[in-house]
This record gives structure tokens, sequence and C-alpha cells, in this order.
């Protein structure tokens, strides 16, 4: 089968699509022909930073794709499931034409939308219900969105709102205001000077930027970016866990209409290169699949 890997770290020339063998699934796993996968921040940085498992390594977090075996397990040939892999700690990539994953990171993918774009769906989905946790969102919260725009932010908004929080956000730029709006931002801006000092109950920042004076006293601020937290009481960093319940819970508001899933472009895997070219370009409004 083909996968891509690196074999050092670097820009995008390093992703190489090559043959490599079939994964045979070990006990309570199960194998899964690969449909779609999609870019996330933490790929452009596992590929350019040295950081991850030993090389040469397959890269991808996210999966959408089709049960080939079972395994014996609940899944049965045929089966559309989505999973969240975490590449850099276990060293399971998922841009591959095939792979092999435990069943406790499996769920069935929405039947709603095609299953392609269910790949959109598991790395920012479950990133952004961990920090909405931390973030202790519940009705008549007044919260913060930082980078509303984006993949993890914009799933956020979208939650935060349908437990009653008002949600403000905070955008790269102008042209993503509407986009913001659409997902159910009140307030839209695209500098901190937007946007009131000392308002918000809860931050949420995917951005890594230094909002601490948006925050009232007593307030809950939560980072998932690797940059430093600001010095404010209480900030926490959020660090994304798998989760199968938590990804089950996304697939069914997918399904039912609850959660809108927002893709950009579409890549053939052969074309992973220029996939993070533009992908790392930044300005985009919905995720970049690769499509096996």
């Amino acid at each position: 089968m083909l996968a891509i890997q690196i074999d050092r770290h670097g820009g995008p020339e390093v992703l190489t699509v090559r043959e490599v063998p079939e994964p045979v699934p070990e006990p309570g796993e199960v194998l899964i022909r690969s449909t779609a996968s999609s870019l996330n921040p933490v790929d452009w940085k596992t590929r350019a930073w040295d950081v991850g498992p030993e090389l040469p390594a397959t890269l991808g977090w996210d999966l959408a794709g089709v049960v080939v075996d079972g395994g014996g397990t609940a899944f049965r040939p045929g089966d559309h499931v989505i999973a969240m892999s975490a590449q850099i700690a276990t060293g399971r990539g998922t841009w591959a034409e095939r792979v092999a994953l435990p069943t406790r990171l499996l769920a069935k993918a929405p039947t709603t939308v095609p299953l392609a774009d269910a790949a959109a769906l598991p790395l920012a989905g479950v990133t952004a219900v961990q920090a909405l946790d931390k973030a202790a969102v519940t009705t008549g919260t007044r919260m913060l969105v930082i980078g509303a725009a984006g993949a993890v932010g914009g799933i956020a908004v979208q939650l935060a709102r349908r437990a009653g929080a008002v949600i403000d956000a905070l955008v790269s730029r102008p042209d993503h205001h509407d986009e913001a709006r659409a997902l159910g931002a009140d307030k839209v801006g695209h500098t901190l000077g937007d946007l009131p000092d000392g308002a918000y109950d809860a931050v949420l920042d995917t951005a890594g930027l230094d909002a601490g004076r948006a925050l009232a006293p007593g307030g809950r601020y939560v980072s998932i970016a690797d940059h430093p937290l600001p010095d404010v009481p209480g900030a926490v960093k959020s660090y994304v866990q798998e989760d199968q319940e938590q990804l089950a819970s996304l697939a069914a508001l997918v399904e039912r209409g609850e959660l809108r899933l927002r893709v950009a472009h579409r890549y053939p895997f052969h074309q992973a290169r220029a996939a993070h070219e533009r992908f790392e370009a930044g300005g985009n409004v919905g995720k970049f699949l690769l499509t096996f």
C-alpha cells in the first residue's frame, strides 16, 4: 500500500508517498480502508520540527474510511467510521491507504455528509470539546473565541452557542467576519482593540494571542496554542486526548445537522506537498482534506 511519510524534518519537500507494508491488526484492532484524512497544524509542525515518533514516520491524526476487517470486534466490514489517532505519541499516522487502529479510537461516521468530509471532524472537534470543558461553558457564559474562523475555533463557536453561551469572536482578517457570524458569533473583530476589556467569563485562544485583558475578574482562560499563556490567574493549556465517546457525540451532532463541517479544499493524497504549501500560507476558512 501507499503512505505519506517523512524520513527527515523540513519543508513540504520532505513529504514522500512511498510503498509500505500493509498493517496487520492486533487483537482489538480494526483494519480500515482510508477514504480521507485532513491537515491540521500539528501535521506541519511534526513535519517541520524535530518532534514526533522515530523516523521514517507516517503523518496524520484524522481518518474517515471503511472497515475492511473488524477483527472480531463490534465493527463489521463495510462500516463507515471516523477516528482520531494521536500520531506524535503513538506513531500511528493515518495518511495511508490502509490503517489499523484500536476500536477505542473509532466511531461510526455521520451518514448525512459525504464520508470524506467527515475526516474534517475528529481532531478539531475533540480539541474544541475538551477546551470548552476546561472553560466551563454553560448557559449565559460570555465568551471570546480567538481564531473563530479556524478549524477548532469554528467548531467551538458552534458548540458554545449550542450550550447557551454568548459568543464574541476574534478573526485574523476582516473578510472572515461574515464566516464567524454565520457560525454563531455576535460581535466580531480582527484586532483586540475591536473588543471590550474585562468583559468575558471565558476566553478560548486557538491562535496564541495574549488577550488576558479581555477576561473578566475570575474568568477562565484556556489556550490550545503553542505560545506561552498570558499572565492571568488560572490560565490553562488544553492538550487534546483521544476520546471515543466525545467523537461519537460530535458525529451525532453532524448527523442531526446541529454541527456544520467546513471543507475548504480537497487534494488527492499524491498532492500532499501542494496541500501543505497552500495550508501553511494561511487565510483559509475550512479544512484541507487528503483523499485516498
